[in-house]
């Protein structure tokens, strides 16, 4: 196999220490601005001083998914992915314009700071929050391991000397030494600016982050396509390079269908299904062009059924993020949702659809990358396209800022997220209530703390794919939260135990097909990711369509055969002539 026993320059080291830097000095002014109020509502929610640009740049998913999982996912099966995504696009309008107003008077009229306390207060109802509670740290805790997984990776390739560039798994590109230096540092910086802003701190630097993100995009973008003399010559050249490898990949699939077959893992039947699907055009370059997706061992990559639930997946999760819903709780009013709406549309689409030419051109540029290693596809490429540029490794850390930015931003809003959880929705209701500000203060830190150590330690043995744990848990928000954040918002025959049979019927179908997928013997529908952390595709559809489904009948069963509301809490919450008094 080929190597590349480049590294980074001082210069990426440079940079990327000058935006830990900046966050950290942001992380302090941030302090300042929480200290001018309570603690609970300064530090968890920023006193709800969000304005357009700030709603609609740090309400995002953009993190280590955007930057390692997504384009690992577009190098490996091509064009296709940019139909996977497309999604995406309308999240803000859906999102913003569906839930974001609605959803942003209710926390004003109930005084909630969490999104917890947002379903306790509409619901009046403990147990509706304590679930909602618990959803929030599974699904959150998975992304976290992602997250730091993606900021360790990044400093290790930005390590002058480190030769995180080969591509092989020995000393200097396995997870060594440079590997944990890098984790360590991610952990530290995070933690520290969060632990000293709070929410404000991961908003603004945030904010700062994702305009780094567009500057690196749009640099590293003019750089792939000088390299590849465009979009039609990165294409061909990818397809050229898959021609090539197409016998021994094909080889490489029979024989994983004969181990299994001797492993007694599947039958004969299935191995024979197994090796026509390997003999057919999904190996072949022209799919990573054309779609439905150039897939290793045959594979396919996106079938009708996914193409369709990837509609839901991208727009839902958006919706349905409890990250995304404590910005939309923090703005300042309807006026700048809507003119979030906007700005965030237009986001995306600039990093996105840069993100996929990009990839494209590297798997041009870099055409054998392992299957274990494609999450690294972007830190491999700038530092190739800057190698030969005077101040090269200055250019090559401005960009890799982008993917540590968005890791950063991601982590530090989900560690306000968790802390708040545990300290508003479980300590000071069912512990203390009547904690001090200074205790609350000194056990969000400690938390925040403790958190950290976990996805620190989780990830000394890191897991393989990151964009398999994204999607995981973007659905599992979306199956969980968007038709009970729905019925908060515009039902008011809406009931407790209606909402939580839509929280736990829809988690629960989606956490069930996850598991089934996981614990079946040799079970590979022959979609999807090579990852043993796949679900079980009922029908060929993805768990987010039956995880919403089940969320949405149960809901307004439950709801209708359950005692209605009492309607003066409904009238408090909805009628107009109570908002304005």
């Amino acid at each position: 196999m080929p190597s590349d026993a480049s590294s980074a320059g001082y210069g990426t080291l440079v940079m990327l220490m000058l935006l830990i830097g900046a966050s950290v000095w942001l992380g302090t002014v941030a302090q300042r601005v929480v200290e001018r109020g309570s603690f609970v509502k300064g530090y968890f929610l920023g006193n709800r001083g969000l304005g357009a640009w700030a709603l609609a740049l740090t309400a995002t998913v953009q993190s280590g998914g955007t930057f390692m999982g997504f384009p690992s996912l577009v190098y490996t099966h091509g064009w296709i992915v940019a139909l996977w995504i497309a999604g995406y696009m309308v999240v803000p309008i859906t999102g913003f314009g569906v839930l974001g107003k609605r959803l942003a008077q209710l926390s004003r009229r109930t005084g909630a700071i969490t999104v917890p306390d947002l379903f306790r207060e509409r619901f009046a109802s403990p147990a509706v929050g304590l679930t909602a509670m618990l959803f929030i740290l599974l699904y959150m805790s998975f992304m976290m391991v992602a997250q730091f997984k993606a900021g360790a990776l990044i400093m290790k390739v930005s390590w002058p000397g480190s030769g995180a560039l080969a591509l092989t798994e020995d000393a200097g590109g396995g997870y060594d030494r440079y590997y944990y230096i890098g984790l360590s540092i991610f952990a530290a910086t995070v933690v520290g600016y969060t632990l000293i802003g709070g929410f404000l701190a991961a908003v603004w630097t945030d904010l700062f982050q994702s305009i780094m993100m567009f500057f690196g995009v749009v640099m590293l973008f003019v750089l792939a396509l000088r390299a590849t003399g465009g979009i039609e010559n990165a294409t061909r050249g990818a397809v050229d390079q898959l021609n090539r490898l197409e016998p021994k990949l094909r080889a490489a699939a029979e024989r994983q269908v004969d181990d299994a077959v001797a492993k007694g893992a599947i039958s004969e039947s299935e191995a024979e299904r197994r090796r026509e699907a390997a003999r057919g055009r999904n190996l072949d370059g022209d799919a990573y062009a054309l779609g439905p997706g150039f897939a290793p061992d045959g594979r396919t990559f996106l079938p009708l059924g996914l193409a369709f639930s990837f509609f839901f997946t991208w727009v839902y999760a958006g919706m349905g993020s409890p990250a995304s819903i404590v910005r939309v709780m923090a703005s300042k009013s309807t006026e700048h949702i809507r003119r979030s709406i906007f700005l965030l549309n237009s986001y995306n689409a600039m990093i996105y659809v840069p993100l996929v030419v990009i990839c494209i051109c590297g798997r041009s540029l870099i055409p054998d990358l392992p299957a274990g290693k494609t999450d690294e596809v972007i830190p491999r490429l700038t530092v190739k396209l800057t190698e030969p540029l005077p101040a090269g490794s200055l250019l090559a850390g401005l960009v890799l800022t982008a993917p540590f930015g968005a890791v950063m931003a991601t982590v530090s809003g989900y560690l306000v997220v968790i802390a708040s959880a545990l300290v508003r929705d479980v300590y000071q209701r069912f512990v203390r209530p009547d904690a001090s500000a200074t205790e609350i203060r000194r056990l969000t830190y400690v938390i925040m703390i403790v958190v950290g150590l976990i996805a620190f330690a989780a990830n000394l043995k890191p897991v393989a794919y990151l964009q398999a744990i994204v999607v995981f848990s973007g659905s599992g928000g979306a199956s969980t939260f968007v038709v009970p954040a729905l019925m908060a918002a515009y039902w008011r025959r809406a009931t407790t135990a209606g909402t939580l049979a839509a929280m736990i019927a829809g988690g629960g179908t989606l956490i069930g097909l996850y598991v089934t997928g996981f614990v079946l013997p040799g079970y590979d529908p022959l979609i999807g990711q090579v990852t043993k952390f796949r679900p079980y595709f009922l029908l060929g559809l993805d768990p987010i369509v039956w995880g919403l489904s089940a969320s949405l009948v149960a809901g307004i069963a439950v709801s209708l055969i359950t005692s209605p509301p009492r309607a003066e809490h409904i009238s408090r919450l909805f009628d107009a002539q109570l908002a304005s008094a």
